[in-house]
């Protein structure tokens, strides 16, 4: 574990101005962030980071369960030095851990954006208990058939639970190859989300009241009632909801999520770009 802290995150790189670190979902990497990089680049210096295991960034070694806050401070090794303030934008997993770099940067973090966000022990302390099974079910799934090497059969369920009935089953043989492979950092990634104890009283209370959160009504239950969890001790934070979107509407739907991530993020530049992206959104 000492060595964790002089591990630095690999990223991509784009634009200048007011920083804002984008940090992905599990089994995708820094470049399922390149369309909304071509969005902000001319108003913003966007960093993507690649969390433990992704793109360069090195693999996750520690015989040490992982943590939230582990990742959060991989994350911090890839802010630029002369960033005082910064912008955060996290899908699913880099949700949970945009929350939690937020929490480590007090008064720094000027806007967040969470994207269908997936701390899962919210559940638990909450009494979801179905919802809780529901995640746990799929956390199971990871860990079982991974430690057997088994991995084809963690990914089906993993990319249908995700992505709806038959998305492995539809996937071309070198995506299905390349899906196994990334999913494999998700394996240490469960830990962290299951393992967390911040109370969302807490959350409410260090987090910034300038955060807007992003989901699908119709998504999958655990991430329906962390929303509704999060939304009744956050009632200051911002509530979007994209019908149809799914949970992977990062990736497959950006022409609905990045309108809505670029005109938060715009809307205190002073200038009348935000109202102008507001409307395509």
């Amino acid at each position: 574990m000492n060595k964790l802290p002089t591990i630095k995150a690999d990223f991509l790189e784009a634009g200048s101005g007011p920083v804002v670190m984008l940090v992905h979902s599990s089994v995708s990497g820094a470049r399922m962030w390149r369309r909304l990089m071509d969005d902000l680049k001319d108003d913003f210096h966007v960093r993507a980071v690649n969390l433990y295991g992704y793109g360069r960034t090195p693999r996750w070694l520690s015989d040490a369960r992982q943590t939230l806050d582990d990742q959060a401070r991989l994350v911090e090794t890839a802010l630029p030095t002369n960033a005082d303030t910064v912008c955060l934008v996290g899908h699913s997993f880099g949700g949970s851990i945009a929350m939690k770099l937020a929490a480590r940067l007090p008064g720094r973090v000027t806007k967040l954006v969470l994207l269908e966000t997936n701390p899962f022990y919210l559940l638990k302390q909450a009494g979801r208990a179905d919802a809780f099974a529901e995640a746990m079910d799929l956390r199971n799934c990871v860990k079982k058939f991974g430690a057997l090497g088994e991995w084809a059969t963690a990914a089906e369920q993993f990319a249908d639970y995700w992505g709806g009935a038959a998305s492995w089953q539809n996937m071309p043989a070198e995506r299905r190859n390349n899906f196994v492979e990334a999913l494999k950092p998700n394996y240490f990634e469960w830990d962290a989300v299951m393992e967390e104890t911040t109370p969302v009283e807490q959350w409410a209370r260090l987090l910034p009241r300038s955060t807007l959160l992003v989901s699908d009504p119709n998504t999958v239950l655990p991430i329906r009632e962390i929303t509704a969890i999060l939304c009744r001790s956050c009632p200051m934070w911002t509530y979007k909801e994209i019908a149809g979107g799914g949970h992977m509407a990062p990736l497959t739907r950006p022409d609905l999520i990045n309108p809505l991530v670029g005109s938060f993020l715009r809307l205190e530049l002073g200038d009348d770009r935000a109202s102008l992206t507001h409307a395509s959104g």
